[in-house]
């Protein structure tokens, strides 16, 4: 080999030698390039994750709130419903007791007349007659105390209580324990269920 052809292939060699460094630069510099551009892209999608668990998130505690608004409005609805329930329920119970009222008042004179006749029957001797009125008497009270009339303990020798007694007279007490007491009952008095609806009109003595 001579020395010109010896230079040629140093020399071809060289060349060889700096394409191939040239080509190793640009491999690194492409992939630097492709690695930061993968990270570029796995950021983004990242930040992109964060953001949509964040509305998600968002979302959710939106929905809770709501839920609890209706939850309270639901609540207070029910609060409401249970109040006029009870309301309408105490009406209804003082409607009847009234209609019940009305229906019992209007039967005491009646009540009033049996004591009455059978004061008088007593006094004769048809005790037949006696037994068979006291059995209609007896009979009608009972129905009416099943319905809530109760007649009012009264008598002589209890003390007046202007709350539970209508005093329609005062005369002297015949005897000195009667004196601010009740001396005789004049009619009898009535309660029905826990309301008194005739006070019993006593005389006192003074």
């Amino acid at each position: 080999m001579s020395k010109e052809d010896y230079y040629k292939v140093n020399k071809t060699m060289s060349k060889d030698k700096e394409l191939n460094k040239e080509e190793e630069s640009l491999k690194e510099n492409l992939e630097e390039t492709i690695d930061q551009a993968i990270d570029e892209v796995e950021g983004e999608n990242d930040t992109k994750d964060a953001k949509e668990e964040k509305e998600e998130l968002s979302e959710t505690d939106k929905l809770k709130q709501e839920v609890e608004k209706e939850k309270d409005k639901f609540l207070r609805l029910f609060a409401e419903f249970e109040n006029y329930k009870r309301r309408t329920s105490k009406e209804r119970v003082e409607l009847f007791k009234t209609a019940g009222q009305d229906v019992m008042v209007s039967m005491l004179p009646v009540l009033d007349d049996f004591d009455r006749a059978l004061k008088e029957i007593e006094k004769s001797d048809d005790e037949n007659l006696f037994k068979g009125v006291e059995l209609i008497s007896n009979k009608l009270r009972e129905t009416l105390k099943n319905k809530g009339l109760e007649p009012m303990a009264v008598k002589a020798g209890d003390k007046f209580d202007a709350d539970l007694h209508e005093a329609i007279t005062q005369i002297p007490a015949p005897e000195k324990k009667l004196k601010g007491k009740i001396v005789d009952v004049v009619e009898k008095g009535y309660t029905l269920g826990e309301k008194i609806i005739r006070y019993p009109k006593v005389v006192t003595g003074k």
